[in-house]
């Protein structure tokens, strides 16, 4: 079974700016609806290209809670920065953080990994839900200018033809751009 994690906070920043966003649909800045509705859409965007994209755009907190530790933990949501820690239960149940000498992090393969080292073990757990912790970062940077230009021209394409439809209803349906969601496909992770 595999384990999903949760983000633990919000990304360092946005992929686009207001300005950006507001460049893209030809608007001025009103100090009001437009612009709460841009920054809006802006963060819509981005998670809707992590969510089918199954990737951190920009540098995000994430913790993944396990009952018990796996052979590998894998760490969904790449590319992965770092592991900050992990905290767990030891069998009476007292809280403990792993020291990050006994395990190795995989930051290369997309999912991560962490696994144990060469002659040491997992410890034991108490025998109780969510008894793991693995608190990291994932993402391809901490600034726009990191993330990938096709998912950030998929982002502006998708902030587009929101705003373009905001006030869209049933009777009047958006028309699909099938070439927009291809500029995505080669950075699905496909389910892994």
């Amino acid at each position: 079974m595999t384990a999903f994690p949760r983000r633990a906070g919000p990304p360092a920043a946005e992929p686009f700016t207001l300005q950006d966003a507001l460049r893209h649909v030809k608007e001025v800045s009103d100090g009001g609806e437009i612009d709460a509705t841009l920054t809006s859409l802006i963060s819509v965007a981005r998670e809707t290209c992590e969510d089918r994209t199954e990737r951190t755009l920009i540098t995000t907190p994430w913790r993944l809670t396990l009952d018990a530790f796996p052979a590998a933990i894998k760490l969904l949501q790449p590319p992965i920065i770092e592991v900050q820690s992990i905290v767990f239960r030891d069998a009476n149940g007292v809280l403990q953080t792993l020291d990050p000498q006994d395990y190795e992090v995989d930051t290369v393969s997309e999912p991560g990994f962490v696994v144990i080292n060469e002659g040491r073990a997992w410890p034991a757990t108490a025998r109780r839900i969510n008894a793991v912790q693995v608190n990291y970062t994932a993402g391809y940077g901490a600034t726009a200018a990191s993330v990938p230009h096709p998912l950030k021209q998929w982002m502006l394409l998708a902030i587009g033809d929101m705003f373009e439809n905001r006030n869209a209803s049933e009777e009047r349906a958006m028309v699909k751009h099938a070439f927009v969601d291809h500029l995505l496909d080669p950075y699905r992770m496909m389910g892994i």
